[in-house]
């Protein structure tokens, strides 16, 4: 029997893959690369902090969540789900 999804759950699931496709295409520049959901990306070096600003202005938007300069760094996130639940709690 399938499992229901929470109407919370599939909208962090969008949040995810809008944000994956964003980063591959517009920042990796590799649109096919798959980008896990708990992927490291600020810490493994994949994105550096310029692209960070990038992903800040295109989260305001789209989603119309500010994220402050300050929050760009890896304790504040560094996985697509982390940077979903901080949208979510903003929105």
């Amino acid at each position: 029997k399938p499992v229901l999804k929470t109407k919370e759950f599939q909208e962090m699931e969008e949040l995810v893959s809008k944000l994956a496709a964003f980063i591959a295409t517009d920042i990796l520049k590799q649109p096919k690369r798959a980008i896990r959901a708990d992927e490291a990306l600020i810490s493994s070096g994949l994105i550096d902090s310029f692209s960070l600003m990038d992903i800040s202005l295109f989260v305001e938007g789209n989603f119309g969540v500010r994220i402050d300069d300050t929050e760009l760094n890896a304790e504040t996130f560094d996985t697509l789900e982390q940077l979903a639940k901080l949208i979510q709690s903003r929105q």
